[in-house]
């Protein structure tokens, strides 16, 4: 069955204006002025967009479907992740990863969670490793999970500067970069090393000392959790200054920040003061990660669990707040992050992408979601269910 979004005023990101968009077979097959397409023969759906805003899918770069945790006893372990959840946001396309727990947490299980959401309608790629070195592999290297597994793009998210980290060295972590660089190269993905960075006082020296020591190109980390406290912001600014790629974490909201938690919102104010190019910016959830506090000791004393429902409050926020447009809000969540993890058919309204598309309405309420075509929420009625929802 064919779809046609009719009269939405869409943004690609760019501002294309008032279209039509013909939907079949998963993809994109036209995108046309106003009663300009017309199909006849076969069965249509509709979806009235007059007066409404159609934007790519949001891509969620960083999300422990699995679950992670574990911070505090098995307890403590997050539950794996719900289409429900991921659809709600205002999310197609999502990058899985594990977090600290590579013991009770698995390659094999990543895998087989992604082959699971993409059953159930979305588009999921994975990342191999945990938070440590040696990273856990599927087949006994990265090189080789990046060349011969189709859902694993890249690495990581490998923890610096924080205690939960299994504490490498420079040399262990370039090494780590750049079997992420020639496997990329030879598998013909981004090869991207997801660097979790912690609080601790050296910061992005490793990430630093790879640009001047090594010739990998810094354009191979994407260091996340950027907006963790203060200092770091300042180390991420100067890192994307030089032509690295960071990413920011959804989820503080801006009156409840401090110097030691920072919102997405000021960051963007800060990264845009300071002159960082737009498109080496990404948002992310951390989607059913854990969010534990710990105390001056190390001793943990709080734990929550991160919701993806964070990056579509945060897409409407930095836009009421005036501090992004549409547009430029749409690059931000869409093709950003389709440009740097390499995600050819994702991101952009054109014919021949992925039919992943989100409407709102005037007040920039999700009303819609379509992803590879498939309608997944109707009118602001959910109807992605997990298999035994």
């Amino acid at each position: 069955m064919a779809l046609i979004i009719r009269g939405g005023t869409c943004y690609s990101p760019r501002l294309l204006g008032k279209r039509d968009i013909l939907v079949a077979g998963g993809r994109i097959e036209a995108v046309a002025g106003p009663d300009e397409i017309v199909c006849g023969g076969f069965e249509t759906a509709v979806i009235e967009a007059e007066g409404k805003t159609v934007l790519p899918g949001f891509i969620d770069p960083h999300v422990h479907i699995i679950g992670g945790g574990g911070e505090g006893g098995p307890s403590t372990r997050a539950p794996e992740i719900a289409i429900e959840d991921i659809v709600a946001a205002g999310v197609t396309t999502v990058i899985g990863c594990l977090g600290t727990d590579s013991v009770t947490r698995h390659m094999s299980s990543l895998l087989t969670k992604a082959r699971a959401l993409e059953i159930e309608g979305l588009s999921v790629w994975c990342l191999s490793g945990s938070y440590e070195i040696p990273v856990k592999t599927v087949t006994g290297s990265i090189r080789g999970d990046l060349v011969v597994i189709d859902k694993i793009i890249g690495a990581g998210e490998i923890a610096l500067s924080d205690h939960r980290s299994s504490q490498p060295t420079f040399e262990e972590f370039a090494r780590v970069a750049a079997e992420c660089r020639v496997g990329g190269m030879l598998g013909g993905k981004a090869g991207i090393l997801q660097v979790h960075m912690g609080g601790g006082a050296r910061g992005m020296d490793y990430l630093r000392r790879l640009g001047k020591e090594t010739e990998i190109p810094i354009t191979q980390l994407a260091p996340t959790h950027c907006n963790r406290n203060r200092r770091l912001l300042e180390e991420a600014i100067a890192f994307a200054k030089s032509g690295g790629r960071i990413d920011l974490t959804a989820g503080t909201e801006p009156s409840q920040e401090s110097d030691d938690d920072l919102s997405v919102e000021t960051a963007i104010i800060n990264l845009r003061e300071a002159g960082v190019p737009s498109e080496l910016v990404t948002v992310s959830s951390d989607g059913n990660g854990s969010c534990p506090r710990f105390d001056a000791a190390g001793n943990l004393v709080g734990l929550t669990v991160a919701s993806p429902g964070a990056l579509l409050k945060t897409f409407r926020s930095l836009i009421e707040r005036k501090i992004l447009t549409l547009g430029e809000a749409a690059r931000l969540f869409s093709s950003n992050p389709a440009s740097i993890y390499q995600l050819a058919a994702k991101g952009a309204i054109e014919p021949g992408q992925d039919a992943d598309l989100l409407v709102f309405d005037k007040d920039l309420q999700l009303t819609d979601v379509v992803a590879r075509g498939r309608i997944l929420m109707s009118g602001g009625k959910l109807l992605a269910r997990g298999t035994f929802e």
